[in-house]
């Protein structure tokens, strides 16, 4: 993990927990994460705005922190951002959609019709978005080094999991 920054991006299903872990995983490697709040927050962009403008303006701000320090991104695309990096691990997290319902149920004190819907239209969305600026699926298990199904295991495990293989990775 020496002389280049480390770059995780972590895209997930909706319910599966992809951002707790990627703090968690943060956290254990002493690196900061980057996720669309904050992202709105650096560009001043209403969280809702999801035109080809903001897509490059996302990326052009994650290639610019990717470059003065290691980091976690959480979405936004970042496996396709950083497809040609060699000093980036890039992390698909899926979930039965039982365990994301249930997940979302008591996380958001939702009806078990409601997290379905949500589960449904959010990831809908993340694919659309997906397809739309990088042409590719964020489903192609190819776009990724790791593809782990989260269900059942507490999200501190995966997030050490993750971090004894990108140590391991980079490790001379």
């Amino acid at each position: 993990m020496e002389n280049s920054n480390i770059i995780i991006t972590i895209n997930r299903e909706f319910g599966t927990g992809g951002r707790e872990i990627a703090h968690k995983l943060g956290n254990i490697l002493g690196i900061k994460v980057y996720d669309k709040n904050v992202l709105d927050t650096d560009m001043g962009m209403d969280q809702n705005v999801t035109s080809k403008k903001m897509y490059q303006a996302e990326e052009k701000i994650l290639k610019e922190i990717a470059e003065k320090e290691s980091c976690v991104i959480v979405g936004r695309a970042g496996f396709h951002i950083f497809k040609d990096y060699p000093n980036a691990v890039k992390i698909f997290l899926i979930a039965d959609v039982d365990a994301r319902v249930k997940n979302l149920c008591e996380k958001l004190d939702l009806s078990e019709s409601e997290a379905t819907k949500m589960v449904k239209e959010i990831d809908g969305r993340r694919e659309q978005f997906t397809k739309k600026y990088t042409g590719v699926s964020r489903y192609d298990a190819h776009n990724y080094d790791f593809v782990i199904n989260v269900t059942g295991i507490p999200s501190y495990h995966v997030a050490v999991f993750l971090a004894q293989n990108v140590r391991w990775k980079f490790q001379k």
